[in-house]
This record gives C-alpha cells, sequence and structure tokens, in this order.
C-alpha cells in the first residue's frame, strides 16, 4: 500500500513477508516467523494453536533495529491475530522509542474498508492526492468488473483458505466472488474465515473450487490440492483452480483488485478475457 501511494522511498523498514514490489525485498527486516520451515499444513495449524494457546507470540519484532531505524510512522494490523506480529506488541515497543512515532494499525474486514484504509494511511503519511487517485483508479477497475459480469449466470463457488483443517474464506473473499459473479456457497463477508469439515463442504454443492491457502503463491497452492486431491475430488466441482493467495487474496492491500479481475476471468472468461495474473486450473 505505501508503494502504491507513491511512498517506497520514505520506506525504512519490512516485515520478512514483504515480498511487492521487489524493491521491498532490499529493506531491512523487522521480524521474524519463530515457526520452523518446512512444515506440513496440519503442522502449521497445531503449531499456531498451541502457541496462540499458550500466549505465545508467533512472531518476533526486533525492537533495537526498529530503534536504529527512527520511523515517524509504524503501520501494522490488528485483522489476524497469526499473521503478523500483534499490534500491542508494536505499540510496546514504539514507546519506548525517542520520539515516539505513531502507530497506525489497520483492521479492515470488507473491500470498502481496505479502500478506506488506503486513505488513512495516505493521510498520517501526508499523500492525500496519490491516496484519492489510488482509490478511485481501484473503484474505476471494480466497475468495469462489476458491469461486465452483471447479467452472467452466477456459478456456485467455495473458496478455501487452508485445507487441513479445511477453512472456507471470510472477510472480503465472499465480496470479492460476489463482484466477479459468483455465489459465494459458504463464505459470509466481512466475517473471520471459518473451519468445516469435507462432509458439509460436499453439501454445497459447489461448481468452482478455489484453492487459495493463506500466505501461499499458486504453484504452492498446486501442490497443496494435489496432496489433498481425494478431499477435493469428493466435493464434485466441475472445476479446482488455484491461485497466488500471498498476491491477491490473503493481504489487505490494492492487488485484491487484481484478485477480483482473477476471480472474474476464471468465472467468466468469456466476458473478463484478461486478468493481471494466471489462475492455474488443478486436474484432479
Amino acid at each position: 500500500m505505501l508503494f502504491a501511494l507513491g511512498l517506497g522511498d520514505a520506506v525504512v523498514g519490512v516485515t520478512h513477508e514483504c515480498d511487492h514490489p521487489t524493491e521491498a525485498l532490499d529493506l531491512p527486516q523487522l521480524t521474524r516467523d519463530r515457526l520452523p520451515a518446512g512444515l506440513s499444513a496440519r503442522e502449521i495449524d497445531e503449531a499456531v494453536r498451541s502457541l496462540t494457546s499458550s500466549g505465545e507470540a508467533i512472531y518476533e519484532l526486533d525492537a533495537e533495529l526498529l530503534a536504529e531505524l527512527e520511523p515517524d510512522l509504524i503501520v501494522t494490523q490488528e485483522l489476524c491475530a497469526v499473521c503478523a506480529v500483534s499490534a500491542g506488541d508494536v505499540r510496546e515497543v514504539a514507546q519506548r522509542l525517542d520520539p515516539v512515532p505513531r502507530v497506525l494499525a489497520l483492521d479492515p474486514h470488507t473491500l470498502g474498508e481496505v479502500l478506506a484504509d488506503i486513505g488513512v494511511v495516505a493521510r498520517a503519511a501526508e499523500a492525500l492526492e496519490a491516496g484519492a487517485s489510488l482509490i478511485d483508479e481501484a473503484g474505476g477497475r471494480i466497475d468495469a468488473v462489476r458491469e461486465a459480469v452483471e447479467d452472467a449466470e452466477r456459478p456456485r463457488v467455495l473458496a478455501l483458505e487452508w485445507l487441513d483443517p479445511p477453512f472456507v474464506a471470510g472477510h472480503w473473499t465472499p465480496q470479492l466472488i460476489d463482484y466477479a459473479g459468483g455465489e459465494d456457497v459458504l463464505g459470509l463477508p466481512g466475517e473471520h474465515s471459518q473451519a468445516y469439515d469435507w462432509d458439509t463442504l460436499a453439501a454445497t454443492k459447489p461448481d468452482v473450487v478455489v484453492v487459495m491457502p493463506c500466505g501461499y503463491d499458486a504453484l504452492r497452492a498446486v501442490d497443496e490440492a494435489v496432496a489433498f486431491e481425494d478431499r477435493l475430488r469428493s466435493l464434485g466441482a466441475g472445476r479446482v483452480v488455484a491461485v497466488n493467495a500471498a498476491a491477491y487474496f490473503s493481504r489487505p492491500g490494492p492487488r485484491l483488485v487484481d484478485g477480483l479481475e482473477v476471480l472474474a476471468r476464471v468465472l467468466h472468461p468469456d466476458r473478463v478475457p484478461e486478468a493481471p495474473a494466471e489462475a492455474l486450473d488443478v486436474e484432479l
């Protein structure tokens, strides 16, 4: 979001997850993941549950490096307790800095709130004109997709944010499916992602299953789909598609609009022939 606002030169540090645009990869990383590499989806879920239930952090913040960088503004999030350093920990560290920086913790649950946060960040970073321009551009692209699929037949869509255990995507994803000309069979707009058993998922009779494991790119999403081939086949969908969730669906930023265009092309390729990235069909 900061880079999209033209503020890349002012960004002094990022998290270990920040990988877009490529310039972000060259900046000091202020966080690290405490989970070991190479865990399966089930092992990641179990490790996260174990840490959170015992009150332990999943991520660590480098307080010394943060002090050296002397930021005026820290942008963090309160949306997901298992996706980033907690906003409380960030505020606690920030209070020890001199001068004390402003901490802006974002907590969007819908696409509209994500767009509103662009304005919030732009105001805090004194980039109001850039913020208005970015919001206008995003709004125009959203309207274009909705108009293109307005009277199209709406396939039933199941969006899976995790496969072991299976989680149905919530927050802004049901809105993206709706705007892209689909009917979300289980996800609730603005609500947290929910775990379901495979029998319940099969009972929804989806036409399309979108595999979008949180934080994974499209190739890893394909690997996850193949690993759960039998489960996905049991859902009876005519099509299973893997997408780059890390880039276009998991993160509440401007590229959610790219995700909308990707979904619209998946559901209605005759009406939305172009998208910023390909979705990968999974042969089961």
